[in-house]
């Protein structure tokens, strides 16, 4: 037998005939696979448990996510197996804690809508792997450390900390988080997952068969701060947005880092180190992107490759060959310096009245 418990909000308010439809609905579907449990209500958010028969459960919750009256789905615990009900009597039975005067009842309504709010909060800190083992009632502190093989990412804005010299924190600020937006949404549509941010840095990472959506990734994040900058006002820090990206593929540890007072859930090793130095080493050869030659051969799709020389990347013995792509997009880098020339050009006074 399986038990899920979790939190969700309601996408629009709900009235008292929409929460009595589904109670009904719920009780008349979860009757039918003897499906037990109960269902809370507390101003814009919903508690709930279910148990059951593993199948049996498992649909419930694939119907309940589908729901478009549901949103911001959150396991809290999930239990499997379970040997006793909690609630063998209740068929889903749907309790308004709104409706409720005692002075108990609306402790615990406040308690429910805080916790649901703070494990919104939290999960917006939390990278994905961490909260698909809380919904598979996998206790992340107990993952063991693994070695694996993964296309590792990093990603970072070009002269990022010369542009933070120039220009307000406020403006600064908003610059990076533009950066992170666009790379982060375009890692996870290609199958990948962002792993940390480093200020303006991103370490992210692809199974081992996503070579090429991990190259995809990087060219569409060139293209849409190409497109940036084309729109971008006379003075706007986003005339300024360039970035390089360091591409290699390899055996990483990938497992719980850190201390008593802080845990990361990340990736350690060669393969990640170096994906930061061959990043940073786009300035220097004016490509965008540098990539591992394992990165290559392990493609699938039919890319136009640039063989951009040997280099000697530190922590190599001797020099490796490394390429990039034979496309006009991964031509589009400044230097430090051209970037710098860039900025000193634009005068203090424009500077002063940017509209940014």
């Amino acid at each position: 037998m399986k038990r899920i418990t979790y939190v969700s909000r309601a996408s629009k308010p709900i009235s008292q005939a929409t929460l009595d439809e589904i109670a009904t609905i719920s009780i008349q579907n979860n009757g039918r696979v003897n499906v037990t449990g109960i269902l809370l209500s507390g101003g814009d958010f919903f508690f709930q448990i279910l148990e059951g028969e593993e199948e049996a459960v498992d649909c419930a919750l694939d119907r309940i996510s589908k729901d478009s009256r549901h949103c911001e789905i959150q396991i809290l615990k999930l239990e499997n197996p379970t040997l006793n009900r909690q609630f063998p009597d209740w068929s889903m039975q749907t309790v308004r804690l709104d409706d409720m005067n005692d002075a108990l009842v609306q402790a615990a309504r406040v308690m429910l809508a805080n916790l649901a709010e703070s494990r919104g909060i939290l999960a917006r800190y939390t990278q994905p792997t961490i909260r698909n083992f809380l919904s598979q009632g996998i206790n992340p502190l107990k993952a063991p450390c693994q070695l694996e093989d993964k296309v590792v990412l990093f990603g970072d804005i070009a002269a990022f900390d010369l542009l933070s010299t120039f220009y307000p924190t406020e403006e600064v600020a908003e610059h990076a988080s533009c950066f992170l937006e666009i790379l982060s949404t375009a890692v996870v549509r290609n199958g990948g997952e962002v792993n940390k941010y480093m200020g303006s840095k991103v370490l992210a990472y692809f199974p081992i068969n996503h070579v090429d959506q991990a190259i995809r990734s990087c060219v569409e994040v060139l293209h849409a701060i190409k497109t940036l900058r084309a729109n971008a006002a006379q003075c706007r820090l986003r005339n300024f947005l360039y970035c390089g990206f360091g591409l290699t593929l390899g055996p990483v540890i990938e497992g719980n880092f850190g201390s008593s007072f802080k845990l990361d859930y990340t990736i350690l090793g060669n393969t990640v180190n170096m994906a930061a130095r061959l990043e940073s080493m786009t300035r220097l050869k004016g490509r965008a992107l540098l990539l591992e030659e394992s990165v290559k051969n392990a493609c699938r799709e039919a890319w136009r490759w640039e063989d951009v020389g040997p280099l000697q990347l530190k922590g190599q013995a001797t020099s490796s060959p490394y390429f990039s792509l034979e496309d006009e997009i991964t031509h589009d880098m400044r230097s430090v310096d051209e970037i710098l020339e860039q900025v000193v050009s634009t005068t203090e006074e424009h500077r002063r009245n940017c509209p940014c």
